[in-house]
């Protein structure tokens, strides 16, 4: 069994998910690139068919796809309620996110709302986002809630968002 992650470890931890989400959504694409392991994978598990990256390059090409459309300007990702533990190779946690899109002088809408699951790797240089999937705030996690049936809700992937596939996968 793995010993519990020390209040250092939690705190970096939750620096990398801040620093990801200041990253992405200031455009700072080799910042979002830094918060992740080399053979990192992001997997973005809201759409019919799973978008997936996997490495530096397809990080790079993530943020940088979004950081060129102009419809994300003004946007905000908000993590809260992290939850960590201790695994035999890191550390996983869970988290709700959700994005808020600037709307001129406002009402700003609440675009997204989902959560994390994450896998974490300590490296030399300090802790790194091994694994992360994005998923909506539907379906299995909300399985025991009364007029839930657990199903995945898969939706189509928006046209504007056709550039974010990346290589094969």
């Amino acid at each position: 069994m793995p010993q519990p992650l020390s209040i250092e470890d939690q705190l970096a931890i939750r620096d990398v998910v801040s620093r990801y989400c200041w990253a992405l959504d200031t455009g700072d694409v080799e910042g979002f690139v830094s918060c992740f392991a080399a053979d990192a994978v992001l997997v973005w598990d809201t759409f019919e068919v799973p978008l997936e990256w996997r490495g530096h390059d397809a990080m790079r090409h993530f943020a940088s796809f979004l950081r060129d459309q102009p419809s994300t300007a003004g946007r905000q990702h908000h993590v809260s309620n992290l939850l960590l533990e201790a695994t035999d190779q890191g550390a996983r946690g869970k988290a709700y996110a959700s994005v808020a899109l600037r709307q001129g002088n406002g009402p700003h809408l609440l675009n997204v709302m989902g959560w994390y699951e994450d896998e974490y790797c300590k490296q030399a240089n300090g802790w790194a986002i091994a694994r992360r999937v994005i998923r909506d705030w539907s379906g299995p996690v909300l399985g025991g809630i009364a007029g839930q049936d657990g199903q995945r809700e898969a939706r189509p992937l928006p046209p504007p968002l056709a550039g974010l596939v990346y290589g094969e996968g």
